[in-house]
């Protein structure tokens, strides 16, 4: 059972107690990620989660890695377009002790500038990481072709420009403008008791602040190509169509189709791209939603002289797959492996404690399993075929990472 409470400064906490385990897995969720950076601040969001782990008033970096190996335990973070998770998962007799190093890190790092500028060489070397890796590369490509000079197409990472200008200050009125109360949540998911919530609200429940009022446009989805030139074995591409924003009433429709065309082995691209064609060992396609807005997106990787073959045949399958529809047995088959994926996935304690969190954060509602089991086995081959017809339509977007870097015509 989930337990929900608010807090008087507006953090909000949610528990599940699963007694049948022995870890406890905890997390700390702010509202805010490159989709509330402006320009000039654009990787802001992921440097900061980046620094959290550099050194409090009383810990300094080394320590607070000593202070997880010494318990067996795992620390983390991420950074995503629309929110940013601190985590860490323990055994049940550690609970109180990664809480409370958590909570020291929220509140007490320092953002020392002999550390923050070791930091900024770090994630200069993360930004060529992900220049050198062209499949994921090409994702990102996407996201600026479908939404252009909107936060929400902003690489996540930044840029070296903007990383360079940021200091300790930048950190702190970031902080105060965004790591406020009503926008976090702390999610906790293992075998601790209601009892533990107390000691959450000990920590969290008396810091005060309010979210800086911005502005935020609903994004206008754009048809762009952009092209980029690496010295790459494979050519990447990746197209992109309109979604669906999170919580939408029609979502589980829209998962039930992204699964039967590229989501699994038995899928309709993997099929015919990869089994029948032989023109790519990766392909797939994917859902990405948001508050405002959402994306559908097909990738491949194949040849350079393969490309147009691969584009090809990708419309080939869309459109055999909106004028000929589904089958019965193919939706059935799929509902049962999206329940699978469900049910498997939240095995773990780490899976439960991220879906609350999410959950909270962005929905302020949390659904039973039976509840979201019911709503996939309401999904109708015609309301498959609706949004097929509504998400593939002429209108998409072109990322293309190539050794020659040009989008070969009729792409």
């Amino acid at each position: 059972m989930i337990v929900r409470q608010k807090c008087k400064n507006g953090v909000r906490i949610v528990l599940e107690n699963i007694p049948t385990v022995r870890s406890v897995a905890i997390g700390i969720w702010v509202k805010t990620g490159s989709n509330n950076e402006t320009p000039e601040l654009n990787g802001v969001s992921h440097f900061l989660e980046h620094m959290f782990f550099k050194g409090t008033t009383t810990k300094s970096a080394k320590e607070i890695a000593e202070s997880f190996d010494s318990i067996g335990g795992q620390v983390n973070a991420f950074t995503s377009k629309e929110y940013t998770c601190y985590y860490a998962k323990v055994l049940d007799t550690h609970a109180t002790y990664a809480l409370e190093i958590l909570g020291d890190m929220f509140f007490n790092s320092t953002f020392d500038e002999g550390e923050l500028e070791k930091e900024k060489n770090v994630v200069y070397e993360e930004i060529k990481m992900y220049e050198d890796t062209p499949d994921d590369l090409v994702h990102d490509l996407l996201s600026k072709a479908m939404y252009g000079s909107h936060p929400i197409g902003y690489p996540i990472l930044g840029n070296e420009q903007t990383l360079s200008t940021f200091n300790g200050d930048t950190l702190r009125q970031y902080m105060k403008d965004f790591y406020t109360p009503d926008q976090t949540v702390i999610s906790i998911a293992g075998n601790v008791d209601e009892k533990f919530i107390q000691q959450v609200e000990k920590l969290f429940g008396g810091y005060e602040g309010k979210k800086k009022e911005t502005k935020i446009e609903i994004p206008i989805l754009l048809d762009d190509k952009i092209v980029r030139k690496k010295e790459t074995e494979q050519a990447h591409l990746c197209i992109g169509y309109r979604g669906l924003e999170i919580g939408h009433e029609e979502i589980y429709s829209l998962i039930t189709l992204n699964n039967i065309l590229g989501g699994s082995m038995s899928s309709r691209l993997f099929q015919e791209v990869r089994e029948q064609r032989g023109l790519a060992y990766s392909v797939f396609s994917y859902h990405s939603a948001y508050q405002d807005s959402g994306m559908v997106a097909i990738y491949g990787g194949t040849g350079k002289q393969q490309v147009n073959q691969l584009f090809d045949t990708i419309q080939q399958t869309l459109h055999t797959l909106k004028s000929d529809g589904i089958s019965a047995k193919e939706l059935q088959n799929c509902k049962e492996q999206l329940k699978g994926n469900l049910m498997l996935g939240l095995e773990s304690t780490n899976s439960r404690m991220s879906r609350n969190g999410k959950n909270e954060l962005l929905l302020q509602s949390h659904k039973s399993l039976d509840e979201v089991i019911d709503l996939i086995d309401k999904v109708t081959i015609n309301s498959v075929m609706e949004m097929a017809k509504f998400v593939f339509t002429d209108e998409h977007a072109i990322a293309l990472v190539s050794p020659d870097g040009i989008l070969p015509e009729g792409i």
